[in-house]
């Protein structure tokens, strides 16, 4: 037996890292225009950020039309079209207010998942429901939201991309 050993103690891993990760995640979620260092880069964000609220607000505003003219009467679709409008013009607000990545990213989420929906709906049937593609309003729907989704998507890219000016103490 060996009384000259001394334990050793194996230590703790530092939390500080997973703390640092989290921190730096959430930095990255609400990072938005105003840290760039290019104003043209800023400027872009403004623009793409307030044309894809206008594309929230949109088809939001035809699916909440759709719900009052006789949509709310269908199961499950009836709901998802309210869900959509008041989602829709509740999201466009705040990425008005804020512009930060994450709202541009929930943004176009919404618009390319309302746009599948539609096309889902249209092709295969959703939630028993079969629509058509000949109807305006999903001609008009499928534009503004696959444009609102590009938009916003360019957004996110530049404000993730863009370099950042340095903060200050």
């Amino acid at each position: 037996m060996n009384l000259g050993h001394v334990k050793t103690r194996v230590p703790a891993p530092d939390p500080a890292p997973q703390a640092s990760v989290a921190r730096r995640a959430a930095r990255l979620l609400v990072r938005g225009p105003a840290r760039l260092k290019s104003p043209a880069a800023r400027w872009m964000v403004n623009v793409l950020a307030l044309a894809g609220a206008v594309a929230l607000v949109w088809s939001s505003v035809i699916h909440l039309q759709l719900w009052s003219e006789g949509y709310r009467t269908i199961s499950v679709i009836g709901p998802l079209f309210l869900i959509q409008g008041i989602v829709g013009v509740s999201l466009a607000l705040a990425l008005v207010a804020f512009r930060w990545a994450v709202l541009l990213t929930a943004g176009a989420v919404l618009l390319a998942g309302t746009a599948i929906g539609l096309l889902l709906s249209a092709s295969i049937g959703l939630f028993g429901y079969q629509e058509s593609l000949a109807v305006p309003s999903a001609q008009s729907s499928l534009t503004v939201e696959f444009a609102g989704t590009a938009v916003l998507a360019a957004a996110v890219v530049i404000v993730l991309a863009a370099r950042l000016r340095p903060r200050r103490a």
